[in-house]
């Protein structure tokens, strides 16, 4: 994370030409053809209003696709699909299944479908029934398998829906609802990032952060990321602050957001002097988009920056943004505009974005300030910043 401003003046509270062959013919190189998945089994568990689902598919080859999961469409059409999406999933010819988690539906008839995320967009696989309340879930679906919409629908239980408009699909290709202890390792780093100069922390930065894995719990469906005094001394002679990250940089499933995607966050802004919580991006020492920073010696304000092309804002609300209040934050990784929302509303667009092919991985962390540009901690209490869940959208 960097200041917008570069100065002090940011506020302080705040060869050789191949030869010509004449004659000769060339046949065209054949493109690879591109493999086709297919649904193997889909079958589904209801127990009253709860239910579950396995889809199993296959590929004629090997391939990687963003995310696969199972879909649900009610009688109007509504996105209300099985959470749990496996994300840079490997489908071969051998198989590839993946388990859905538990969703809460009133009694009715639905359709279910495995479907996946690749370059080209969303695709939809064989449709079954799905029928809640009575019976099972075996039959095959009376309509041919829904072509994917556009339009977007109610997101998952648990949070509100997203912007109109950012997102082809309700359905997050990626999430993370903090409802099981984190997964390190597989889904998140917490001890290191490229990010920090000496992987564990990074005095340069104007932070006093040590990372510790044992800096971030999880209960009653919140991540919790504590800061507090350490026997660590940085190379400043500063004392350090042992303190929570998770970043998917270095993990097993190493998932990265791409340009197009929307990522939205709920967290919980913390109170104590000194904290500098953010989501932020990172890779390959840069690709650095803030969706936000926050201080509360600036109690009500946000800092929104884009450091892969430019652009930035300083934004304030006090209805939204306060100490200890819940906000959700959301930011559109656009190519010709990054786009930032709180509570649901566009606050600021850059007009610049992230061009086409960016990616990059993400950043939920809270750090502390050294005192260069916000006040430093101030005696031994340990600081709490909190998130509800993370979500990404495409």
């Amino acid at each position: 994370m960097h200041p917008i401003l570069s100065t002090p003046a940011r506020i302080l509270a705040f060869g050789a030409t191949p030869a010509l062959l004449l004659g000769a013919a060339f046949a065209p190189q054949a493109q690879a053809a591109t493999p086709r998945v297919s649904e193997t089994g889909l079958t589904a568990t209801v127990s009253g209003t709860s239910a579950t689902a396995t889809v199993k598919v296959s590929a004629t080859s090997c391939v990687t696709v963003r995310s696969l999961g199972v879909a649900v469409r009610d009688a109007a059409g509504r996105h209300l699909d099985f959470p749990q999406w496996r994300s840079n999933a490997r489908i071969c010819p051998t198989g590839l299944t993946v388990n859905a988690g538990t969703r809460t539906l009133a009694a009715g008839h639905y359709t279910m479908m495995g479907a996946y995320l690749d370059a080209s967009g969303w695709h939809n696989l064989t449709a079954k029934t799905l029928i809640v309340g009575s019976g099972s879930t075996s039959a095959p679906a009376p309509k041919p398998t829904p072509t994917p919409t556009p339009t977007p629908a109610p997101a998952p239980s648990g949070g509100s829906a997203i912007p109109a408009g950012v997102a082809s699909s309700s359905t997050p290709i990626w999430s993370e609802e903090f409802s099981n202890p984190i997964s390190w390792g597989q889904r998140w780093v917490g001890d290191t990032s490229t990010a920090y100069r000496y992987g564990n922390h990074n005095p340069d930065d104007n932070k006093l952060d040590w990372l510790d894995t044992n800096d971030v719990s999880v209960a009653n469906g919140v991540a919790t990321f504590t800061a507090q005094p350490s026997s660590h001394t940085l190379e400043n002679g500063k004392q350090a602050w042992t303190t929570g990250l998770l970043t998917t940089e270095g993990s097993k499933e190493g998932f990265q957001v791409r340009t197009g995607d929307y990522v939205e966050a709920r967290v919980k802004l913390p109170t104590g002097t000194g904290a500098w919580p953010a989501l932020w991006t990172w890779k390959n020492g840069n690709g650095e988009i803030d969706s936000f920073e926050y201080h509360p010696d600036n109690p009500n304000l946000l800092e929104l920056t884009n450091h892969v092309t430019s652009g930035g804002d300083y934004y304030t609300d006090a209805s939204a943004v306060k100490p200890g209040g819940w906000v959700t934050i959301g930011t559109k990784y656009g190519a010709d505009s990054v786009d930032w929302y709180v509570n649901g509303v566009k606050v600021y667009s850059d007009g610049h974005g992230v061009g086409a092919n960016w990616s990059a991985y993400l950043i939920l962390n809270l750090s502390l300030s050294a005192g260069q540009y916000h006040a430093a901690p101030s005696g031994s209490t340990p600081i709490t910043f909190s998130a509800d869940y993370l979500r990404v959208y495409h």
